[in-house]
């Protein structure tokens, strides 16, 4: 049933989908076509789904791997950020420098961003006993305003306009494409190697095994000597450096420069798709296709449908609202309350 929770899920987010369209003067089926199935009836729309699927599958199984040791990260989105201003910062040092080596150069800067901004909960969370939750919360908006107080100022293009953003990356900074004609590119790759690793992480090594008890049964980890801050930190720095990868995916990629945002909330939508992974680094990859369906169907809806742009987020709401219910109904028993004679109810 825990597998099937999800599908469940999604079932029953159409349902609630197609009750929204109809109030909203659509007609379900054909607004159901625009959203959910239009999207992927083309090459190009199918290279737009993988293309948003990459940083959600690299936060998303970066933050499964925490969630499964009880590590809450919810700062995905900021150590993207960071990540992409590490990458960005080395193409534009770099950007008359045509080498093959810049590129990795990149990846290598932008893991250790997020590594770098991961490292911040991580600690406090040590030694202090500081609420990750919180701490990575806040840092997330830290990093918003730091990439925009850049691109307003030292990385802003001088022949730009003044308009906030960094000059276009060269050819030696970008990433290749996948398929000509399309944008998706090779941080994709990247994320399903990711994924990969992730798995056998998780499923053959001790390291993953601990982190797996010590989330399940946290008095028997602590029984059998497993460090809680050693899973602290590497679950951080997992995740920290997925993130930071993504967010090389993203400046090297369909934006090709640094941009007062280069995301749209990917590292929360990542949250989502850890839980409707299941934890599973193989189920992230497949929830990542469904989150990104929802943003390129929601792009659809907008144009086709006058739909207002606040469905994606809707029907994101959805999927984890109906996830938390069918899970509740999976862990818990609902029994009539039984009123004992000559006690008043």
């Amino acid at each position: 049933m825990m597998l099937a929770s999800p599908l469940l899920a999604a079932l029953a987010m159409l349902v609630t989908g197609s009750l929204l369209f109809f109030f909203i003067g659509q007609e379900p089926v054909h607004a159901f076509y625009v959203y959910f199935v239009k999207p992927w009836t083309t090459l190009y729309g199918v290279g737009e789904l993988l293309l948003k699927a990459t940083p959600l599958i690299l936060c998303g199984v970066g933050l499964a791997i925490g969630f499964r040791a009880n590590v809450n990260n919810i700062g995905a989105d900021g150590q993207l950020t960071v990540g992409a201003i590490c990458a960005g910062a080395v193409a534009l040092y770099f950007d008359e420098v045509q080498a093959w080596w810049v590129l990795p150069l990149m990846l290598l800067a932008g893991a250790l961003g997020g590594m770098l901004w991961a490292a911040i909960p991580a600690l406090l969370r040590t030694r202090f006993n500081t609420s990750e939750i919180l701490v990575s919360l806040m840092l997330v908006y830290v990093a918003y305003h730091l990439l925009s107080y850049l691109v307003h100022g030292p990385m802003r293009d001088p022949a730009g306009f003044n308009f906030p953003q960094s000059k276009m990356f060269s050819e030696s900074a970008t990433l290749p494409l996948l398929v000509e004609g399309l944008r998706v590119n090779a941080a994709f790759i990247l994320s399903l190697i990711a994924a990969g690793a992730a798995w056998f992480f998780c499923k053959h090594t001790f390291a993953g095994y601990r982190m797996q008890v010590s989330g399940m049964a946290p008095a028997a980890a602590l029984y059998a000597g497993f460090s809680e801050p050693r899973n602290v930190w590497l679950a951080f720095m997992v995740s920290g450096a997925l993130a930071g990868v993504a967010g090389v995916g993203e400046v090297a990629g369909p934006l090709g420069q640094l941009q007062p945002s280069v995301s749209p909330g990917y590292g929360f939508a990542a949250i989502i798709v850890a839980y409707v992974g299941r934890l599973h680094p193989i189920g992230v990859v497949l929830s990542a296709l469904l989150m990104s369906l929802l943003y390129i169907g929601g792009e659809t809806a907008q144009i086709e449908l006058q739909a207002p742009s606040a469905i994606t987020g809707i029907f994101q709401g959805l999927l984890l609202f109906y996830l938390l219910a069918a899970d509740l109904f999976i862990h818990y028993r609902i029994k009539p309350h039984k009123r004992v004679a000559g006690v008043p109810a």
